[in-house]
């Protein structure tokens, strides 16, 4: 097989996002991934594809094995992430159809495995000792600037930045949560983002999230809250533009990482 530089995780119905693929099934140490992977091309690129979900959407992101898909992308030569995933918008401006690329994030999760580094026997013997990574800046500014200018080559005015709030689901937020998350200033809801920005900084990857706002959030207008149907439907009506803006995302990102990913784990000393 090719060496494979450049990787995909699809988000909620972004489940085809490849033609002429190579279905590749990949075992871990830490368990089975949420689906094969899947390897084509895609703006010029050799692309792995994990549909992070499964096909089918069959996994809810409470059960998602974070690890094992990071790894498994990994290990088919993957260093370059790209994750779309569907959110929710915390301010009114930011309604269904906004594309947003975060530039942090908060972690309202619970019981999610967030390292590869647990100090465990019988794991790889790198993964036995106990590292901590800088995750101040959690997505790589590479990627991110590649996605902008997608984005904007596409017809997307693109939100450059902002946080994005991780919660466990796979229920949707209370009003009254929703309100305090964008008391905090937060921009975004997702359910998907965290641990795999963590993962990804483990493995050294350069990971960068896009954000397709699927609706505003139950806190942000009146009615009776999200449903899951207008998150599909909303996802659906936008997915064509999507994989456009990923396949130049691809194309534009360089083949040599200068970026401070590469080097995350440098000089890294165990604790």
């Amino acid at each position: 097989m090719a060496e494979i530089r450049w990787g995909v995780i699809g988000g909620s119905g972004l489940y085809e996002l490849l033609d002429d693929v190579e279905e590749v099934r990949v075992s871990t140490p830490f368990g089975e991934p949420s689906d094969s992977l899947f390897v084509g091309e895609a703006g010029g690129r050799e692309v792995v594809f994990l549909p992070r979900h499964g096909r089918g959407h069959r996994v809810p992101p409470h059960r998602i094995n974070y690890r094992a898909n990071l790894w498994a992308l990994r290990s088919l030569g993957a260093r370059r992430i790209l994750a779309p995933s569907a959110v929710g918008g915390l301010r009114a401006e930011y309604g269904p159809g906004t594309l947003l690329v975060p530039d942090q994030f908060v972690d309202r999760t619970s019981g999610r495995a967030q390292t590869f580094y647990d100090g465990r026997p019988g794991l790889p013997e790198a993964m036995e000792r106990v590292v901590h990574v800088s995750l101040a800046d959690p997505y790589c500014p590479d990627g991110r600037e590649a996605a902008l200018a997608a984005a904007r080559a596409h017809g997307w005015e693109p939100v450059d930045g902002g946080t994005l709030v991780v919660i466990e689901g796979p229920r949707f937020s209370t009003r009254a949560e929703s309100r305090w998350f964008a008391e905090n200033g937060w921009a975004v809801v997702g359910m998907t983002g965290h641990p795999e920005a963590v993962l990804a900084r483990e493995l050294a990857l350069c990971y960068t999230p896009l954000c397709l706002v699927t609706d505003l959030d139950a806190g942000v207008e009146r009615g009776e809250g999200v449903t899951m149907a207008e998150v599909f439907a909303e996802f659906s009506r936008n997915v064509d533009r999507l994989r456009s803006v990923l396949f130049t995302a691809l194309e534009n990102l360089p083949s040599r990482r200068d970026c401070d990913c590469s080097r995350a784990l440098d000089g890294m000393e165990t604790a």
